[in-house]
């Protein structure tokens, strides 16, 4: 990067990204559960899953081992996390987003586990100790069992649990965090547990995955109010998965089809919360391109799982989100699986370059959060994609940063002039 590209504020967050369940081990929880009964049968499918990837070479020891599916200490970070985020510093980050595993916080129905507080709030002094800015999920992907089992997000009348734990959480935690995010990519969410059914509680229904999402929507909105009349000044927002759908030709069906995917992707979900956002976390890892009425992917590079890597097309997902809810953007999570990296360097360039192109079209950009600092559970693919800008040794639990992430902490120093 030279000299011209430094036209990041000065208050530009840096910094990188997990989620509890993914890293921090020893959870139980919706997905623990849900791992030990399914990890036979993740591993039996894997051939037919990943069989065609580049990667099926290195990635099939893993990926066909039903450990590999099982989070059990995950990379151990509930222990480890004053090392990762001596691995922030070392980068010259200034941010960390990480998540609050409600599992431990609530472990049964209205009981408070003292020893979990605690530890976040150790947790989060250790971040601040570090000059590094915390920014805090409240749910990501993973739910205590009596939750679930009362019928979780697909009942209205459920969202009051999780309001109690929101409340709970940012009475005991809110007063040293500025940003917080409620929901995690609640279309994800909503969509792989309840229309394609491949997450707990595996079901494929429309009718229900459309109540999941609109009650994610009400979980959001009720949720921001409550936690702006605890804390007025605290920034709240959801980290929605988006994407850039574009048509691959003129035709006006090519076209159509683009917008039709775009606002199914993305604006039927933020349309109906953005007023109760102080800026919409982005998370962007693809982009779709369509033909007729069909996605058709470019066949030119793609990650370890298969994924269409375009990082430039990252500005025009934000120019479009930008101009469509007139708010501040933070990217919440970006990044690239990529075991051998050879791509995430080029990945990082490019996305930086995007976000300066897309500020220079009116873009207020908060920040950028890479996905993900340290390897970690890939939830149903396990531990063989490998997204952490530190490499994981998952017998000996050491981490070692990548080049492509020394590289990284080059470049931020350099544009944060520390």
């Amino acid at each position: 990067m030279t000299k011209e590209t430094n036209t990041f504020s000065k208050h530009f967050l840096w910094g990188a990204a997990t989620s509890a369940h993914q890293v921090e081990g020893g959870t139980h929880n919706t997905w623990s559960v849900w791992e030990l009964e399914n990890a036979r049968a993740l591993a039996a499918r894997a051939l037919y899953q990943y069989g065609d990837l580049t990667s099926w070479s290195h990635t099939k020891k893993f990926a066909t081992n039903p450990a590999n599916y099982v989070s059990g200490r995950a990379v151990d970070h509930y222990n480890r996390y004053e090392k990762d985020f001596d691995l922030l510093a070392q980068l010259n980050m200034n941010a960390f987003r990480f998540s609050i595993e409600w599992s431990r916080v609530e472990p049964e129905e209205g009981a408070w586990s003292v020893e979990a507080i605690d530890h976040y709030k150790r947790y989060i002094a250790s971040l601040k100790q570090r000059g590094i800015e915390p920014v805090m999920t409240l749910f990501h992907f993973t739910l205590p069992t009596w939750f679930a089992d009362k019928g979780g997000f697909e009942k209205r009348r459920n969202i009051k649990y999780f309001l109690r734990y929101v409340e709970k959480v940012i009475d005991e935690l809110g007063v040293h965090v500025r940003y917080v995010i409620t929901i995690n990519e609640p279309n994800v969410y909503a969509s792989k547990s309840y229309y394609d059914g491949g997450w707990p509680p595996n079901v494929q229904s429309r009718s229900r995955f459309l109540h999941v999402l609109l009650n994610l929507s009400s979980a959001h909105k009720q949720a921001a109010q409550l936690i702006h009349r605890l804390r007025p000044r605290t920034k709240v927002s959801v980290a929605y998965h988006t994407t850039y759908v574009y048509a691959g030709d003129d035709a006006w069906l090519s076209r159509l089809t683009a917008s039709i995917f775009q606002y199914g992707h993305d604006d039927f979900f933020l349309r109906r919360v953005y007023k109760h956002c102080d800026y919409i976390g982005v998370n962007y890892y693809v982009s779709y391109r369509t033909y007729g009425y069909r996605v058709h992917n470019p066949d030119l590079v793609h990650s370890d799982l298969g994924w269409n890597v375009s990082p430039d097309h990252i500005e025009h997902a934000l120019v479009r989100l930008h101009d469509k809810y007139k708010l501040p953007i933070l990217i919440t999570e970006n990044g690239i699986a990529d075991a051998h990296d050879q791509h995430r360097q080029e990945w990082i360039e490019t996305t930086i370059r995007g976000m300066l192109a897309a500020q220079k079209e009116g873009v207020k950009l908060l920040g950028y959060l890479h996905w993900s600092l340290v390897d970690n559970i890939e939830l149903t693919d396990g531990r063989w994609p490998r997204f952490g800008l530190a490499q994981v040794n998952y017998l000996t639990m050491e981490r070692k940063l990548r080049p492509s992430a020394l590289w990284f902490g080059k470049v931020i120093k350099k544009l944060r002039n520390v």
